[in-house]
């Protein structure tokens, strides 16, 4: 049976992913000022797989031959990597990333619909709804009423049906699991699968032969998103993934709005307002009681005659 519990070491990779995945939105912000979409999003996951290559290598493991694996691969990298990357930077292209960042907390809600639909061992408790809606609550909170539906309307989709092919990915990945593939292999068989679908829409869509040659802050935000915010990060999700559970490795998706605006205020200056504040008390509330721990520390056991 998955362990759905979270211990110690599953939070500390719980925080660094939300600092890894809330640069990510930064990275990607530089980058799209000279490359196009789909490009950067190849240049991410292909770069991002190198370094896993070289570790497989050095541990004298190989990718699984099986052209059943390879589907598999395929498909985990077409709803982890290849489509929501790609519906985020075109969203990145009509709204900020610090908004991109807050709907990508989103990825939650469907990752407790989408487990309790397709497993057996993660279904819905009322902790876990309340924690979601609590979550979802802060997510609202830091959005306010500024954003415009106007113009905006359609990068808002793109961001959540995004959110929701990371859900289905997060399930879909269990099935690796059962068939002994280790995390590092499946995080690096997910970025060639990514990679060979993108490959073909960037050469006949984007040309990148016929794009200017970036400059040096471009090609360092690349190497930031494919080697910190990618391969060292998928390798960590896919442990978490591993000891935790889906809809707890998900989790991680109500910190990165936090890493990202705090990243906004702290390198490019950007105020925080109060809905920022209300909005983060309200996702750690929602953490808590999606975990449980906190509160059954709260309320005392009953006395056992």
């Amino acid at each position: 049976m998955q362990n759905t519990g979270m211990n110690g070491r599953d939070w500390t990779i719980l925080l660094v992913l939300s600092v890894l995945w809330g640069g990510s939105f930064f990275f990607l912000a530089i980058a799209l000022r000279e490359l196009p979409p789909i490009t950067i999003m190849l240049c991410r996951v292909f770069l991002g797989a190198l370094p896993l290559l070289v570790v497989l290598k050095l541990k004298n493991q190989k990718l699984p031959a099986s052209p059943r694996i390879w589907g598999m691969f395929l498909i985990l990298g077409l709803l982890n990597n290849a489509l929501p990357f790609v519906l985020y930077a075109f969203a990145q292209l009509r709204i900020a990333s610090g908004l991109a960042s807050i709907l990508n907390a989103t990825t939650p809600l469907w990752g407790v619909l989408v487990a309790h639909l397709f497993t057996r061992d993660e279904r819905a408790t009322p902790a876990k709804i309340i924690g979601v809606l609590l979550g979802f609550g802060g997510v609202a909170a830091m959005i306010g009423t500024g954003a415009h539906m106007g113009g905006e309307a359609l990068a808002i989709l793109m961001c959540l049906g995004a959110t929701l092919s990371y859900a289905f990915a997060a399930v879909y990945a269990r099935r690796f699991r059962p068939l002994g593939i280790p995390p590092l292999t499946v995080a690096t068989g997910q970025l060639l699968g990514a990679s060979l679908l993108l490959l073909p829409f960037s050469l006949a869509l984007e040309r990148p032969w016929s794009i200017a040659p970036p400059h040096a802050v471009t090609w360092a935000a690349i190497a930031g998103f494919a080697l910190i915010c990618t391969s060292f990060a998928y390798w960590l999700y896919f442990r978490l993934l591993e000891s935790s559970g889906a809809t707890n490795a998900l989790l991680v998706t109500f910190l990165i709005p936090v890493t990202a605006i705090l990243l906004g205020a702290l390198v490019l200056g950007e105020a925080l307002e109060p809905r920022h504040y209300a909005g983060m008390a309200l996702i750690a509330l929602g953490l808590a009681a999606i975990d449980g721990r906190p509160l059954r520390r709260l309320v005392p056991r009953a006395a056992v005659p």
